[in-house]
């Protein structure tokens, strides 16, 4: 008898572990995704009509934020559950979530960062450095490597592009090398940071709802872009140099301007906490500037402001996007769309793909990674726990697909500010063939999922699905509460 009633408490504790897990008791509603959808037409709509209309930068004129607004008025329309004060209530609550917040104090405290560098002169003398030992022959490949590391350390493809966009292409005429293949070699360099920075917007964004660290994200988005990155250097030495010797003026730096970024990426790689790592890496940025004569204390804290504002745009979706998404959830959306998802999905490999076709299907809708990933993080949260995907797989994989189609879009920001450089000489669709760095991040990403070479430490370090955290950080209290 006390066999069969522990046999019966044990049988009943794994199910109230699964239900946990699964997290998800509402009813599927396809109705319930209609709000996501007003979201992405008026998104994608209005870039489509403002783009026949003749309108640069047609994809980005529309504010994204209140399109996010618009779901959402749709979504209390709509959704017919509850009252509006109990949908309000869901609304402000996913706007609230912990990890949103979160994710938003990051934004802020990264814009900062980055506007006080700029400010200082650090992407200047980043550049500048890289420009003044890179030898003729070795041009479009040490491009490459300037603007992959401009974006690492900046986290911002956009902002990269367009500090070292213009050298770039002024210094491809000066040395004959092909305008199609230098911007190939800058979209490669923007894209490899913005996927790899730990600042980046689509780092938090993937790290933030999938719940694992910056730092394990960036370990495997490194093995995915090792190979790509050293193929693509070589192929750029071998069709990419130039026998003319360049001389664009001269290229002044202070090596005491990169010193900012490096501390920020090496800090941050090594395990300290993002909030101190920016802070810290802020503050040594603006200590640079106060003794160089670059800033002043009002300039300074004029940056660190203005790098707030510029972060406006992706502090309010986040927001607006997380309420919504709230509601979408309570009302039966997203387990319908899990629901679907999963009747083509057959285990782990099936998985990681189903979850890499989700965000790249909605960045290509979209033209914005960021956007993409924070629409497909609770689905493929709840697709690695149904189906036992490290969530620090799932939060590389959204990182690098939605970074993939990022840069090969046409009507992305990065594609069409790259392409204005050139003042009408090249188009996009000239560009594509060149963007080397991106095709190999493909390939790479997918054989990954088929030959794990990336998951060393992941093998070494499994994520516990019942604590959720990896083994390592589990700890006693963690057990009994998962044993409750």
């Amino acid at each position: 008898m006390n066999e069969n009633e522990g046999l019966e408490k044990k049988v009943e504790k794994a199910i109230t572990k699964e239900r946990r897990l699964e997290n998800n008791p509402i009813k599927p509603n396809a109705l319930a995704l209609i709000p996501f959808v007003v979201f992405i037409v008026v998104y994608l709509g209005s870039g489509i009509i403002l783009d026949m209309s003749g309108m640069e930068m047609a994809f980005y004129q529309f504010p994204a934020p209140l399109a996010a607004a618009i779901g959402a008025i749709t979504a209390f329309i709509l959704i017919r559950d509850s009252n509006f004060d109990e949908k309000f209530e869901t609304f402000v609550k996913g706007c609230g979530d912990s990890n949103i917040i979160i994710m938003c104090i990051i934004y802020l405290l990264a814009g900062g960062f980055a506007a006080t560098c700029k400010a200082m002169g650090g992407i200047d003398s980043t550049v500048n450095l890289g420009l003044t030992y890179i030898p003729p022959e070795y041009l479009a490949a040490g491009v490459f490597v300037i603007a992959s590391f401009i974006a690492t350390a900046t986290g911002t493809s956009v902002g990269s592009a367009a500090a070292i966009g213009p050298i770039a292409v002024a210094v491809a005429e000066k040395a004959g090398i092909p305008l199609p293949l230098m911007i190939g070699c800058v979209m490669g360099g923007i894209m490899l940071g913005d996927n790899l920075s730990i600042i980046s917007d689509t780092t938090i964004a993937s790290t933030r709802t999938q719940g694992c660290a910056m730092r394990d994200k960036f370990r495997l988005n490194f093995w995915l872009t090792l190979v790509p990155a050293i193929l693509t250097v070589i192929l750029l030495i071998f069709f990419g140099g130039s026998e003319t010797a360049v001389s664009a003026g001269d290229h002044p730096f202070n090596l005491i301007k990169v010193l900012p970024y490096i501390v920020v990426l090496v800090t941050a790689v090594a395990g300290a906490n993002v909030f101190a790592v920016l802070v810290g890496g802020t503050l040594l940025a603006g200590a640079i500037g106060l003794f160089y004569g670059d800033l002043s204390a009002l300039t300074f804290a004029q940056a660190i402001y203005k790098g707030f504002l510029g972060m406006t745009d992706i502090f309010f979706l986040s927001m607006l996007t997380g309420g919504l998404a709230a509601m979408v959830n309570k009302a039966g959306g997203i387990a319908y769309l899990l629901a679907t998802v999963q009747r083509f999905i057959k285990g782990k490999n099936s998985a990681e793909l189903g979850i890499s076709a989700l965000v790249s299907i909605t960045d290509i809708a979209t033209a914005n990674n960021t956007v993409a990933i924070i629409i497909n993080g609770e689905v493929a949260k709840r697709i690695c726990y149904k189906f036992h995907v490290d969530p620090r797989r799932s939060a590389a994989l959204l990182s690098t697909f939605s970074t993939i189609f990022q840069g090969l879009v046409p009507y992305g920001a990065q594609m069409l500010i790259m392409a204005g450089f050139s003042n009408g000489k090249v188009s996009p669709l000239e560009v594509l063939p060149y963007c080397w760095f991106i095709y190999l991040l493909g390939i790479s990403a997918i054989i990954s999922v088929f030959i794990p070479f990336s998951d060393g430490f992941i093998r070494r370090d499994p994520w516990n699905f019942e604590a959720q955290k990896p083994q390592s950080q589990v700890t006693g209290s963690d057990e009994k509460a998962a044993a409750l």
